[in-house]
């Protein structure tokens, strides 16, 4: 039986700060395994809309430049506060994730319950790794997520 909960880790390894929901994603594989299935995207829009059907709860880690400090934790619940416009915008991905979670809405498509996590990146250059803000912030988003899917686990 496929797991109720996704967690979804968008971003590009290849870009520096953004691939922080790829990387959070992966280390969170084994620890959620039976509780949530994880996968990566690279936020390509349909493909994230496909991963939304079927599921009674999402959890989505992006990158973020919303202007505050490089690792800040932004975690919304869609649903009771809308995502800022901007705030995935920089983005390599061709929508961002707010506006991919709009379209959802409008489609029909979006699940009971979304939370996104939101970590505010520094550097999105090709061929860098994460910045040592971001880093750290990955260890609590996680601590944050598995959190998350247990209580969603009894919802």
């Amino acid at each position: 039986m496929e797991p109720r909960i996704l967690v979804i880790g968008v971003g590009n390894e290849y870009r520096g700060d953004d691939s922080v929901g790829v990387i959070v994603a992966r280390r969170l594989k084994e620890q959620l395994r039976g509780r949530a299935e994880v996968i990566q995207q690279a936020g390509e829009v349909t493909s994230l809309l496909e991963s939304l059907k079927s599921r009674d709860a999402v959890i989505i880690i992006d990158a973020a430049k919303s202007g505050a400090p490089p690792g800040t934790i932004h975690r919304f619940i869609v649903g009771e506060k809308p995502i800022p416009e901007k705030f995935f915008c920089y983005s390599t991905h061709a929508l961002s994730v707010g506006e991919a979670l709009k379209l959802a809405k409008a489609l029909h498509q979006i699940p009971d319950q979304v939370i996104v996590y939101g970590i505010e990146g520094a550097h999105f250059e090709f061929g860098c790794g994460l910045t040592p803000e971001v880093e750290r912030a990955v260890h609590q988003v996680i601590t944050m997520v598995v959190e998350d899917t247990q209580y969603l686990a009894v919802q």
